[in-house]
């Protein structure tokens, strides 16, 4: 945030003496909820997560259940500032809107909303609220024509601003006023689409057409603007009007120092700001480098024939997969993200600003990104042979994975990780590695893909914590699943499960035994504890050539990758010796962890992809959707 800092800062100052009655906010019924209810525990759930995941930007979206919400911070604020202003909003719009399923409130420094409707990259301009002074201009069409092109200006500069902030401040000298100059800043929430972010500003800016005062703010769910110069404002009285008007103090400051602002934020906007833990995109050039991969979405949409169903590889949780075609005859895969995906947006981000930065053999390689109004897509190089988990769980495909094919694909899934832990200049976990998401090309050759839910790490950092479950079961480690930890010992596990499931053929959580609602993990460790591993071995493997102690080699270090505590596992450097040095002596394993049937109760379908409060089935565990995924 510090491009922008220096200009907010005097923001602030012309605006600390501030002492409004109170912070506005709006309650919209559509219904209430009951304490104790699950709308409840969802809504306290989201606000306790606003504060801790909230980003160095200043900006958090995310949905628990059936509550969406978002929380977004003045662009100057620093982090620790930002999480006190939202914990602070939190506790009030409880208090403020008790049993409201609907609210929106704002503070001095930060906003936040919640709504049981779809509201990421959603715009609606109610409520709005106007802040405005006393005081007018005196040359009043000479003011408003200086304050249009001012706000035209930091518009366009907060429309055109990035993935992670998208903010406009700025000043401006009056041509005919008794006033030397006038400042403004605009902002809107980084989740709207660049379109979006400017009709809202736009909007907001023709309302105040209307008005001559030197100072004000337009508070709305969306998108803000705030204006005014060195004149002292003062506390005045409500309006009758639906919505409120707080008149607010400020302190004069010297137009020079906006000047000397404004300058240093056209110089600083192009510097490189410090990394931190959950940021994937480092600086302002890394935008512009990721800008540089931007299709024209008419050449996309050309590429796969409008979208076409004939054109259609698979559907994800987060849209659906084409296969295209460029005028230079290269193909392409292009996912391409639901409209009404509720974290589409943060997908997107994360593949672009993170996989562009990944470079290696076993990973999904990005060609390029296009956006156009609420349309979000991805390019990839095109992989002829698609995922993984169309091969080893289908009884004719899976002939085609002889032994040497699937030792090949279990190395290289493990090195990819390994790049990602420890090789990358950038540490990070993955946290949905499954067969699926093992997309193979011409030769099989493992690329891992859906970065999506990626976190980065910093390289002190060893474990992360979230509130929110994303992931799928039976790839999902028991601390993350019970208790939302992560690590790169989460991934491990993603692929101890994974080598078991390549070894035998089976889906992880498909019940082989339901009388007793035994899956892969349980079957296998007794299998193992009995001396009788090989018997898990993929028949269609067993029966053909390759080693049947290599094979059994690989089930006991995949059992070493699903041990229950986490500290035991090994890395995944360990992991790659252990493949790569036939005769290097394993550890015994540990039991490994049975969540998924004895924990959670029967599980009454064969698998579960889930993402919290994405609704892809018919039941679910822990507020947790499932969706059927193993054949009948």
């Amino acid at each position: 945030m510090y491009p922008v800092r220096m200009i907010l800062v005097i923001i602030i100052y012309l605006s600390s003496q501030a002492r409004a009655q109170e912070n506005p906010f709006r309650c919209t019924s559509n219904g209430g909820y009951k304490n104790n209810s699950v709308y409840s525990a969802n809504l306290n759930a989201l606000l306790l997560s606003f504060s801790t995941n909230i980003s160095d930007y200043g900006f958090h979206s995310a949905s628990v259940g059936a509550v969406n919400g978002l929380a977004l911070c003045r662009a100057d604020q620093t982090l620790d500032q930002c999480r006190t202003c939202v914990e602070s909003a939190s506790r009030q719009v409880l208090q403020s809107c008790p049993s409201a399923r609907q609210a929106v409130i704002w503070y001095e420094h930060c906003s936040l909303r919640y709504s049981d409707y779809p509201i990421h990259n959603t715009q609606t301009e109610d409520p709005t609220y106007l802040l405005i002074n006393t005081q007018n201009a005196s040359n009043g069409d000479a003011f408003k024509e200086d304050r249009a092109r001012l706000l035209s200006d930091l518009t366009a500069q907060a429309a055109n601003g990035t993935f992670e902030l998208k903010v406009g401040a700025g000043a401006r000298n009056l041509s005919r006023s008794e006033f030397s100059m006038i400042y403004a800043l605009v902002q809107c929430t980084p989740d709207f689409s660049s379109e979006n972010c400017r009709r809202c500003l736009a909007g907001h800016s023709q309302f105040l057409q209307s008005y001559i005062s030197i100072g004000f703010r337009v508070l709305g769910p969306n998108c803000i603007i705030c204006n005014g110069n060195n004149t002292t404002l003062i506390q005045g009285k409500k309006d009758d009007n639906t919505a409120k008007v707080i008149i607010f103090i400020a302190v004069p400051v010297g137009a020079t120092l906006l000047f000397a602002a404004c300058a240093i934020i056209i110089f600083t906007r192009r510097r490189t700001k410090q990394s931190s833990a959950y940021k994937i995109a480092e600086s302002a050039d890394d935008i512009c480098n990721v800008e540089s991969l931007q299709y024209d979405f008419r050449i996309i949409r050309a590429a796969t024939n409008d979208f076409s169903d004939a054109n259609k590889l698979g559907q994800g949780g987060f849209g659906a997969v084409y296969k295209g075609k460029l005028q230079s005859g290269e193909e392409i895969a292009v996912k391409r993200l639901s409209r009404d995906s509720r974290q589409g947006n943060v997908e997107f981000k994360n593949e672009v600003l993170l996989v562009a930065k990944l470079q290696h053999r076993n990973l999904v390689k990005l060609l390029g990104f296009s956006m156009e109004g609420t349309e979000r897509v991805l390019i990839y190089e095109f992989v002829p042979n698609a995922s993984l988990d169309k091969f080893i769980f289908d009884p004719v495909k899976s002939s085609q994975l002889d032994w040497d094919r699937r030792y090949m694909i279990i190395r290289g899934v493990a090195k990819g990780l390994l790049y990602l832990h420890e090789d990358s200049r950038l540490r990070i976990i993955h946290r949905d590695l499954k067969a699926s998401n093992v997309l193979l090309d011409g030769d099989m050759n493992p690329n891992i893909a859906d970065f999506g839910m990626a976190r980065l790490f910093k390289q002190d950092e060893t474990q992360g914590n979230t509130s929110k479950i994303v992931g799928t079961y039976g790839y999902m480690s028991p601390e993350y699943v019970m208790h939302g930890m992560y690590s790169n010992k989460s991934d491990v596990y993603s692929f101890g499960v994974l080598v078991l499931e390549i070894l035998s053929g089976q889906r992880s959580a498909c019940i082989k035994n339901e009388e007793n609602g035994e899956d892969l993990l349980t079957i296998t460790w007794k299998k193992w504890s009995e001396g009788t591993a090989a018997d898990m071995i993929d028949p269609v493997v067993r029966n053909g050539a390759g080693s049947e102690r290599d094979m059994v080699r690989c089930i006991h270090i995949g059992l070493l990758c699903v041990q229950e505590n986490a500290a035991t596992r090994p890395t995944m450097a360990s992991v790659a010796q252990m493949l790569g040095r036939t005769t290097m002596s394993l550890p015994v394993p540990s039991e490994p962890a049975f969540y998924l049937s004895s924990r959670y109760g029967p599980v009454d379908s064969c698998s579960s992809e889930v993402r919290t409060g994405v609704s892809q089935g018919s039941s679910s565990v822990n507020d947790v959707s499932i969706s059927e995924l193993c054949p009948r």
